[in-house]
């Protein structure tokens, strides 16, 4: 189905349809809304708001973003609300992160040229992604704010850069700036963790 019959169901009041799109899109709008939040209970908060701003503005939807952009914005700005009451905003500014990565290992794109340790062998052969997504969740965590959000739209939930950068309000060299630092940090963080555990 595509973004127009997913919003005219709802529109319709067919709640199965409703209960389609929050079945499709919670998990991955929980996992946003806890980078941006400093809590599981305030990411539950803003994720139940934003599917209620959904419904609400369900006559607003012109289509212009896909569904899932829209739903993602929703949410944003949800949780900015949430986090200005909790007066524990996220600042998005290219300054929390001194360490810069060697440029080498990034394309122009922001994708890794050289791949980290557990991506590849020594023959250049992919290997068992298991390890790595298992280390993934600490090395996000630890992450500063700016960047976890960053590299959680673009690399987990699979926003453009556009999307993201109309979203979150910033720059496109902001954006990039975060994203290669994000992702840079993730491949310290991975890297470290595979070295410690042999």
């Amino acid at each position: 189905m595509d973004d127009a019959e997913l919003i005219a169901r709802p529109r319709r009041g067919d709640e199965a349809a409703f209960g389609s799109l929050v079945t499709a899109h919670q998990p991955a709008m929980l996992r946003l809304a806890g980078a941006l939040l400093t809590s599981r209970a305030l990411a539950e908060e803003a994720t139940q708001e934003a599917w209620v701003g959904m419904l609400r503005g369900l006559d607003r939807f012109e289509g212009r973003a896909s569904l899932k952009t829209w739903l993602y914005a929703i949410l944003v700005n949800r949780a900015r609300t949430i986090a200005a009451r909790e007066r524990r905003t996220v600042p998005f500014d290219h300054t929390d992160d001194a360490r810069a990565e060697d440029p080498a290992r990034f394309a122009a794109d922001g994708s890794w040229t050289q791949a980290p340790v557990p991506f590849t062998d020594e023959v250049g052969e992919r290997l068992d992604h298991a390890p790595l997504v298992a280390r993934l969740a600490p090395a996000l965590d630890v992450l500063p704010p700016a960047q976890r959000i960053i590299v959680t739209l673009r690399d987990i939930e699979g926003l453009s850069s556009d999307d993201v950068c109309a979203m979150l309000e910033i720059t496109p060299a902001n954006q990039r700036v975060l994203l290669h630092r994000a992702r840079a940090g993730l491949r310290r963080s991975i890297e470290a963790s595979l070295k410690r555990d042999g």
